[in-house]
C-alpha cells in the first residue's frame, strides 16, 4: 500500500521506539525532526537524542533546528509532505508550522485527554493513585494537547508498576492506535471528538525535589511518589544518627501490608546497600 508522505517529530526514546514501530508497519517519514545534539553525562559531552541516532542509522533524513523560523519551514515546504506525526518532540509547533500540513500534525500523547494534558501525564497518574490510564491521538492545535481526539485507548495501570515499565506499555499502545487509524486519517475520513474543556487536567515538568520522600509520612503517598519517580528524576529521603544527617537514595522499595518499605539504596558517599543494613547501623528515618 502507498502512503501519503509524512514528516516525524521526536526526541527522547518514547518517540524512538515509536517510529521504529511505524516503520516496522510501513510508515516511514521522509524527513526526522529532533532537538538538536545535548550536553549529557559528567562530560557534557553533545550527544545526539536517541531518535536521531535511529534515523541516522536506518538511513532516514534528519534535521536538527534549532528554531522553527521562518527558513526553517521553507526547508519543510521543500518536501511536499501531507501530515506529521509528532511524539515527544520538546518544542511548541508554532501555528505556521502545523498550517504547512494539508492534513494536520497528529500528536501521541499518555493519558485520556482532556485529562492530564502537559508534560508527565505518566508520572501524574501514578501520583495521583490512578488504576487507570490511557493513550489519545490527537489532532494538534496551537494550545497545549488541546486538539479534537481521533483515536485512544484505555489502559489499567498494574498495582506494582513503575513509570519505567507503564510508560514502556503506552509507548506500544500508542503506536498502535496511531497505526490503527492512519489509513482512514490519510483518505479523510476520520472523524474526531473535541475535548471537554470543563474536564481539563494538567501535568507538570518533573522537579527533583519532588522525589523527595518522608519515610514517617503516608505509605500509600511515598508508595504513588516511588512509582511515579522510579525512572527520572528518582527518590529520595533523609535519615539521622548522632545529630547528622543522611541523604539516601531509593533504589527499589515494596508496599506491603500497606507499609512502605524500602529495600535497596545508595547512602550519599556510600555504595549501594540493603536498608535494613543502614537501620541496623543506627541510622533512624526522618
Amino acid at each position: 500500500m502507498t502512503h501519503k508522505p509524512f514528516i516525524f517529530f521526536g526526541t527522547p526514546v518514547v518517540a524512538r521506539d515509536t517510529l521504529d514501530l511505524l516503520v516496522a508497519a510501513g510508515y516511514v517519514p521522509s524527513v526526522v525532526v529532533t532537538s538538536p545534539d545535548a550536553p549529557k553525562g559528567r562530560g557534557l559531552t553533545l550527544t545526539p537524542s536517541e531518535t536521531r541516532v535511529w534515523a541516522e542509522e536506518h538511513h532516514i533524513p534528519v534535521l536538527t533546528p534549532e528554531k522553527l523560523d521562518a527558513a526553517f519551514l521553507e526547508t519543510l515546504t521543500g518536501y511536499g509532505c501531507a501530515y506529521a506525526v509528532v511524539v515527544a518532540y520538546g518544542k511548541i509547533l508554532p501555528q505556521a508550522l502545523i498550517d504547512l500540513f494539508p492534513l494536520g500534525v497528529l500528536n501521541v500523547h499518555y493519558s485520556l485527554l482532556p485529562k492530564y494534558r502537559g508534560a508527565s501525564p505518566v508520572e501524574t497518574a501514578l501520583l495521583q493513585g490512578e488504576t487507570e490510564t490511557g493513550v489519545s491521538v490527537q489532532r494538534m492545535v496551537f494550545k497545549l494537547d488541546a486538539g479534537e481526539v481521533l483515536g485512544s485507548k484505555t489502559v489499567a495501570i498494574e498495582p506494582t508498576e513503575t513509570t519505567r515499565e507503564l510508560r514502556a506499555r503506552l509507548v506500544s499502545i500508542g503506536a498502535q492506535v496511531l497505526i490503527d487509524l492512519l489509513p482512514s486519517f490519510e483518505e479523510g475520513t476520520l472523524a474526531g471528538v473535541p475535548q471537554d474543556e470543563s474536564l481539563v487536567t494538567f501535568s507538570g515538568k518533573l522537579r527533583k525535589e519532588d522525589g523527595k520522600l518522608s519515610l514517617l509520612g503516608d505509605a500509600r503517598t511515598n508508595w504513588n511518589i516511588y512509582r511515579a519517580f522510579a525512572e527520572s528524576p528518582g527518590t529520595h529521603f533523609f535519615m539521622s544518627k548522632n545529630d547528622k544527617q543522611l541523604r539516601v537514595k531509593l533504589l527499589s522499595a515494596v508496599f506491603e501490608n500497606n507499609l512502605f518499605i524500602p529495600v535497596r539504596v545508595v547512602p550519599e558517599g556510600k555504595k549501594e546497600m540493603a536498608y535494613q543494613d543502614l537501620l541496623n547501623s543506627g541510622w533512624a528515618p526522618l
